[in-house]
């Protein structure tokens, strides 16, 4: 099955990485001389320094081996994906490339026949005893596996700044009344109590289907995903009125914001709160040399305790590749406990691998780890839970929405964009 595919023109900075010549761990599978191309969105300060660690290693284990990262800028591959399709459709592949997991994006490649599976690799590695297997139902279709994960990465996340909160006596806002409570003292006092950012048109939908998950549970959330439930029930509405509120508590620019601007002006006390993944924590962490607990706080976002948004980042085997070698041979690095214990805490995401080094992690990402192993997983809409379509109809939606606040018309959108692309 052959989808339409979206073809944009964008300029992708090439970066041409070489071995860093350290002392790194070697793997059982033999060397093999050739040179990989991978694609990917990552070109964050942190994101950045991850994948030079992960390539970097890569290149050790293979003697003679080039590897480089064609990345295109842009939150949640807002730009990378188009100019991905154009490569594909072209019969252009990378040897690899970054896509998230679920039945959003990743089938759609599957779908198209423009990915090979991936079960023997899982069988020779060992990967069907160190990842869970709600992990691997995201990544498999028709009992067949088609991405290896690097990361984890949690989306239902509040983050705010510890010294206001502290100061003005309040707590992380673990309900919507306690949310607007908050924000009410914060507005009181002159500070910006939610900083938004929507730079990249996907920032929004985050924060909608955070609180759209703490309005409907997790149950009701899965069955709206999936096709299941009608995006007309009153639950639906019910978020969206929540949402423009919290609107009214929110700067007023966030069309020109990035999300690192956004947790930027939470770090230096300009706002109070913002809505993020916790790449967040990565940026925190790396970019602003801030401490876990001190320099920065976080919470579940209202109403969601207990659940884990759950955003993975995974590589795959295209199906046109002349050589497919260098790319199982990278895949086997990007799937090694050692090769995402190095990525990760760089990155400020965790591994989600069972059998991954805690004391590797800050306290931020270990919180984390233990809700991803405790909680009930569920996928964010925007970052690989639908398809393509659905998500494209939707960001369009909400990037009206945010400006008019107009719920029945933002409802009456969605419910069109999933009768036009089937959810099930």
């Amino acid at each position: 099955m052959k989808r339409n595919r979206l073809i944009a023109l964008s300029s992708a900075a090439l970066l041409t990485l070489t071995m860093a010549g350290s002392a790194l761990p070697a793997f059982a599978a033999a060397p093999a001389k050739s040179d990989l191309q991978i694609f990917s969105w990552w070109t964050g300060v942190a994101s950045s320094k991850a994948l030079k660690s992960l390539m970097t290693i890569y290149e050790h284990q293979y003697k003679g081996s080039t590897v480089t990262n064609d990345a295109v800028a842009g939150g949640a591959g807002s730009n990378a994906k188009a100019v991905l399709a154009g490569r594909m459709e072209a019969g252009n592949p990378p040897g690899t490339f970054q896509v998230h997991a679920g039945g959003g994006s990743l089938l759609s490649w599957v779908q198209a026949g423009d990915m090979k599976p991936l079960n023997a690799l899982y069988k020779s590695e060992g990967w069907y005893k160190v990842f869970p297997r709600s992990l691997l139902n995201l990544m498999t279709f028709n009992g067949k596996i088609y991405g290896v994960p690097v990361d984890m990465q949690r989306a239902n996340v509040l983050w705010y700044n510890p010294t206001i909160f502290k100061k003005y006596h309040l707590t992380a806002p673990k309900t919507f009344p306690q949310f607007f409570h908050d924000a009410a003292v914060l507005k009181s006092h002159g500070i910006t109590p939610l900083e938004l950012a929507n730079h990249g048109n996907w920032e929004a939908t985050l924060l909608f289907s955070d609180v759209l998950l703490g309005t409907v549970g997790p149950v009701k959330y899965d069955q709206l995903l999936t096709g299941h439930a009608s995006w007309n029930i009153p639950g639906v509405k019910a978020a969206a009125n929540t949402f423009v509120r919290m609107l009214g508590y929110a700067n007023k620019d966030y069309t020109a914001l990035h999300w690192q601007q956004a947790d930027q002006a939470v770090a230096q006390g300009k706002a109070a709160m913002n809505v993020m993944g916790d790449w967040a924590q990565g940026y925190f962490s790396t970019a602003l040399h801030l401490k876990p607990g001190v320099g920065f706080g976080w919470a579940a976002t209202p109403q969601t305790h207990g659940v884990f948004g759950a955003v993975s980042d995974v590589f795959g085997l295209p199906s046109k590749l002349k050589n497919d070698t260098p790319t199982i041979n990278f895949l086997k690095v990007l799937g090694s406990k050692v090769g995402q214990d190095t990525f990760n805490p760089l990155k400020g995401t965790f591994s989600p691998r069972l059998d991954s080094n805690m004391a590797k992690y800050n306290a931020y990402s270990r919180s984390a780890m233990m809700s991803y192993k405790r909680d009930r997983l569920v996928l964010i809409i925007g970052q690989g839970a639908v398809n393509p379509g659905f998500t494209n109809n939707f960001n369009n939606a909400m990037e009206i929405f945010v400006s008019n606040h107009n719920v029945n018309n933002f409802v009456s959108a969605i419910v069109s964009a999933a009768q036009s692309n089937p959810l099930s």
